[in-house]
This record gives structure tokens, sequence and C-alpha cells, in this order.
């Protein structure tokens, strides 16, 4: 159980008055002990942690839920700032946030995050700290595929399944970025104060998002991965058997999560079918939340540049300012001409059974992964049937025009469509698209000029053509 001995009011410190003090705290600590700056050389003792909050504690200091019951740190003593760091270390402690330990080097009590303090820490400061992932994770679990063919080690096959995985989260976590951003523009609806969110957004899309999109994408490097799981799939037998026992022995999770025959096979079949959900669906979702952030953005942008070009344009928005700085006499008078103007106006409103808001469930997106469902035998040759009877009269203008010039430079006179041979459906076809081919030609170098007979064969009837040179 997680809520026993000192973790029973784990969540105490985070939901207090002060929980932005706190969270504040929890950040810095984060920085100090795991963060880029982090100084594992020393440990950090009563003294330094002291020092270490203190200006946290007096910039956050203000920051008082009113909401929140009476508790600690909004007692009358909590409002001396070196009180109140002492409560927030003695409140980490008695919580399971932080331990402490004996420091042997230094003789001295030290302290550090606890496992669940540590956990918990990390994603406050992740959620403020710009992500620093080069987004190459789908180029990853093709290179550890590459090494698992060419030197026949399980690790290499775990690393790919890890590195799959993480092209998911990467995927998920920019489209709850862009649903976030989208959800901040609809609150706030003004351009002023999207303006920094979307510098953030380029920063970061020249940072993350354009390597992700070019590099990293996932349908640029899903054929070189299908490729290399298919040559895997058929490695030497005493390579499999190898392989297989090994990672049986390092990856005791695959022995309870696996099903099929070998785990060598579902690792490889898990990875196809995790790559194929982040192209079908994953990759398609990413896309289409950014198209529709950016959407509202150029939406709110170009309202808000209409509005104020309009001002000195429109007569109701003169009529507005013109109220608002007037009296309460003057605004009477105003309005009441106002009023007899716009008497005859007719207001139309719309039905509000019209509007469906949609459900939770509706907006929210799917976070699992969805399969596709791998196609028949049978359904890929009907594919492939309709797809050459589709094409099999298709005649290319490209094709008519080439075989035009090569025709009339070896005859070295122009060329009539009564003179065509027409003995097939593919010639009769050709001979229906010569005048539109060589009209379409990219070198305009072919003219056809309509004769005054007609052409009658058993196929058809029409105008006779001579096709030649552009002089």
């Amino acid at each position: 159980m997680f809520f026993e001995a000192e973790r029973q009011r784990f969540f105490r410190p985070v939901n207090s008055s002060r929980r932005e003090l706190v969270v504040a705290c929890l950040r810095t600590l984060y920085e100090r002990l795991h963060g880029p700056q982090a100084d594992y050389a020393h440990n950090l003792t009563r003294d330094s942690l002291r020092e270490l909050l203190l200006p946290v504690v007096r910039e956050h200091q203000s920051q008082v839920s009113d909401d929140a019951p009476p508790d600690d740190f909004n007692a009358p003593e909590a409002e001396d700032p070196s009180q109140l760091t002492a409560l927030v270390v003695r409140s980490l402690l008695a919580d399971g946030w932080l331990e402490s330990f004996a420091d042997r080097q230094g003789l001295v009590t030290a302290f550090r995050f606890s496992r669940p303090g540590k956990l918990f820490a990390h994603a406050f400061a992740s959620l403020d700290r710009p992500s620093r992932s080069r987004q190459r994770n789908m180029r990853s679990c093709r290179n550890a595929l590459e090494s698992a063919l060419a030197r026949g080690d399980a690790y290499d096959l775990v690393d790919a399944y890890e590195y799959a995985e993480k092209v998911i989260e990467d995927l998920n976590e920019g489209i709850d970025y862009f649903q976030e951003l989208l959800r901040h523009v609809m609150q706030t609806a003004t351009a002023s104060q999207q303006w920094e969110e979307f510098v953030e957004f380029l920063r970061r899309f020249q940072r993350d998002f354009a390597k992700q999109l070019t590099a990293d994408n996932v349908t640029l490097n899903r054929q070189a991965i299908r490729q290399n799981i298919e040559k895997l799939r058929h490695v030497p037998e005493a390579r499999f058997e190898r392989m297989n026992a090994h990672l049986n022995d390092m990856a005791h999770w695959l022995v309870k999560d696996h099903s099929g025959a070998s785990a060598y096979d579902w690792v490889l079949t898990r990875i196809e079918d995790i790559v194929d959900a982040a192209c079908d669906s994953k990759q398609p979702g990413f896309l289409k939340a950014m198209e529709t952030y950016l959407k509202r953005v150029n939406g709110l942008a170009l309202q808000s540049m209409m509005l104020r070009s309009g001002q000195t344009r429109h007569a109701y928005l003169a009529a507005i300012q013109r109220i608002a700085e007037s009296t309460e006499a003057g605004q009477d008078e105003l309005l009441e001409r106002i009023g007899q103007q716009i008497a005859g106006a007719e207001v139309r409103l719309l039905d509000p059974a019209s509007f469906k808001l949609r459900t939770a469930t509706q907006r929210r997106k799917a976070v699992t992964v969805t399969l596709r469902p791998r196609p028949t035998w049978e359904s890929r040759r009907d594919a492939a049937v309709r797809r050459a009877e589709s094409e099999v009269f298709s005649v290319s203008n490209v094709d008519l025009a080439a075989r035009l010039r090569a025709d009339l430079r070896l005859f070295r006179h122009p060329i009539r469509l009564s003179a065509l041979p027409a003995s097939t459906a593919r010639e009769v076809i050709s001979i229906m698209q010569t005048v539109e081919a060589a009209r379409s030609a990219a070198d305009k170098d072919l003219v056809a000029r309509k004769l005054p007979y007609r052409l009658e064969n058993e196929f058809y009837s029409g105008n006779d053509y001579e096709i030649s040179f552009k002089e």
C-alpha cells in the first residue's frame, strides 16, 4: 500500500494553504539534487537545505490560497521567512517527501528525496522545464534493429522495443501540448496574451518538432524498420534460439507479457504493431492538433486586426466608444437617439437547440495504441484485381506524345488519326487521346490541325486530325 507509515498523508503539503510555495520548493530541491546543475560531490545538509529554500520561500511567501482550510502554513508564526522555511522542511520530512541519512564523510545528517518524493518532484520539475529530448526515438529504434541484426545481441531488441514505445509517448506528448495550448486560447481569447505562448511554440517547433517531422519522421523510417524486422524473423535457427533464451533470462517482464510461441517473435511483432499505429493514427493526430492550434491563433490574430482597423470605419464601434466616454445623462440621451434610428431594424437569433455540446468521451483523445487489423490474403488479392482493372485501359499522355514524336521523325511527314492502327482496345483509346496528348505536351512542339472530313470506323465516329511538328 502507498498510504502507510510516513506516507499516510503524503499529499498534504501540496494541498495546503501555501501549495504554490511548497511546489516551488520541490522544484528547487529537484534541480539541486537531480537537475542539470546538481552537485553530486556534496550532500545536502540541514544548513545548505535552509540556505537553498529560504530565497524561494521569500519569493512565494505572499501566495496564500484563500479557499484552503486553516493549517500550520497560515499560522501567525508562518509570517517569518525563516520559521516558514523550517516549517516546510519539517512538513516534507514528516509526510514522506524527504528523508534523512548519515553522511559518513562529513559525519553530519544529510537529506535527500525519498523514492516516491523523487518521482512526484520530477513531475513538477518536468512541467516547468522545456523538453530536452532530441526526438530521435524512431531513428534509435531503426538503429537498434540494425545492430541486433548485425551483432545478434538480445539487448538491442529490448532497446528497439523501448524506443518504439517512446515514439508513441513523444507523439502523445505533442498532441497533449497542442490541446493544452488550444484550451488556453479558447479561455483567454485575446491575441496579446497568446503572443508569448506562440513565440514559445515557434522555439519548440524549431528545437523539437522540426526533427520529429523530418529526420525522425515515422513514415520515413517505417519501411527500413519493416525490412529489418523481416530479416530478423529469418535469422538462422541457432541465432534465434540463443537470442530467444537470452531474452527470457534478462527481460523477466517478457515472460509474463508475451503471447505466442517465443518472446523473440512477440517482441518483433509488437515493435511492428507500435510503429504501424504511430504512422497510421498518432502522427496524423499530432499533425491535426498542430493544424487546429495554428488555425485558432491565426483566426484570433485576424479578428484582432480587423477590430482594430475597423474602429475608425464602423459606426457602431464609434457609438460604443462615445457611450463609454459620456456621463450618465449623456449616455441616456445618446442611447435614446440611437434607439430611434435602429427601431426599424430586424434582429434574428439562432435557435439554441441547434447547438450541441460534445461529450467528454468525444473530446477526449484515445491514449491507448490502436492497432490496425492485418489484411487477409483474399482482401489483398481483391484490391490488386480492382487496381489492375482500373488501370488496364489507362494510357499516359506523356507516352503518347513521345510515340508521336518518334513516328514523325521516322516517317518525316504529318500523321493522321485515320492512319493509326485500331486493332486493340488500347489502340482505340490511344487514338481518342492523341489530340489531347499533342495539345498538352510539355514541350509545346506538337500541333493538331482539324481536317475538313470525318473519321469513320467500327468503333467511333468523329473529326479527323493531322498531327505534325510546330513550325
